[in-house]
């Protein structure tokens, strides 16, 4: 017995002693809550724990947060800080996002997504390509942006997706000022269309695609989201399959960081646009330090 606690107990205490970020794929169903308390309970198994409850927020013995939620019919890039990393996903993270989304012409849900119910149903047979590409225009640059409903933004404490569920009446944030760096058509199908986005901090895919819809006289929701990219890590290169979610995998692809960097790392962001960190994020691309330890969940 005393042979076998050991290697448990070197493990657990090389899993406790990582400071960084790395990322992760998130895929489409779960919230990103739901997917951090997964890593960490796979984490906690691979070191030995046994009846790891990811969920319980008090003693904790890992400590862990993620960047930048994405909903839970969304995938991708999802960036997680591990130890001294919890603290500095708000810096690090403060820098450009990617996306490719999907879009659907001719009808509008709830929540702007394929998740919601249809609301309204409009004609969209005039819509070209060329048409779609002037008023892209429209939407690059700083602009200003009204949240969707359904989203993690709170009102007295609430997240407002919630209230909603809830069946409360829920108004609507007022419009607020957000950057897109890169707005691009890259697939023009009608009712389907393929949008590749660069964007910073608040910015809202749903609000765009939903507002899109409006400018070209009919409507339109998000039918599929991905993140391609978060701050310096990118789908392709970085983000982990769950198949390695493991303590070698980890390290081999955290960037390290020491609570010296909470102030002093730079975030990677556009050369021409200085980094931003808004007061509140939302569901599709927050950088709130959503940690397990004392985490709410943002769909």
């Amino acid at each position: 017995m005393a042979g076998s606690a050991a290697p448990m107990n070197s493990s657990l205490s090389k899993l406790q002693s990582l400071n960084g970020l790395f990322a992760i794929y998130k895929k489409q169903g779960p919230t990103s809550a739901d997917v951090l308390n997964t890593l960490k309970e796979t984490l906690l198994k691979e070191a030995g724990v046994k009846n790891a409850n990811p969920r319980k927020r008090k003693k904790q013995s890992l400590k862990l947060g993620h960047g930048g939620t994405l909903d839970s019919a969304a995938s991708g890039v999802l960036v997680v800080g591990v130890g001294t990393g919890t603290k500095t996903l708000s810096t690090m993270l403060a820098g450009s996002k990617k996306y490719v989304a999907v879009g659907e012409l001719g009808k509008a849900t709830d929540t702007l997504d394929a998740t919601g119910k249809v609301t309204l149903e409009k004609d969209f047979d005039h819509i070209t390509r060329v048409d779609m590409e002037e008023k892209l225009k429209s939407f690059t640059g700083d602009i200003m942006q009204v949240p969707p409903l359904y989203s993690a933004l709170k009102k007295d404490g609430q997240r407002l997706s919630v209230l909603l569920k809830q069946g409360h009446k829920v108004e609507a944030k007022p419009a607020r000022p957000v950057t897109v760096y890169n707005l691009t058509l890259q697939e023009f199908k009608p009712p389907l269309f393929t949008l590749d986005i660069e964007c910073g901090g608040g910015f809202y895919v749903r609000s765009l695609v939903d507002d899109l819809g409006k400018a070209l006289s009919s409507c339109a929701h998000v039918k599929t989201l991905v993140r391609t990219k978060q701050g310096q890590f990118t789908l392709e290169e970085h983000a982990l399959p769950e198949e390695k979610w493991t303590l070698e995998h980890i390290v081999r692809s955290m960037q390290p960081c020491s609570v010296s960097e909470q102030s002093t790392k730079p975030s990677d962001q556009p050369a021409e646009k200085p980094a931003e960190k808004p007061a509140e994020k939302p569901a599709e691309e927050p950088s709130e330090k959503n940690s397990v330890n004392h985490a709410e969940n943002k769909t």
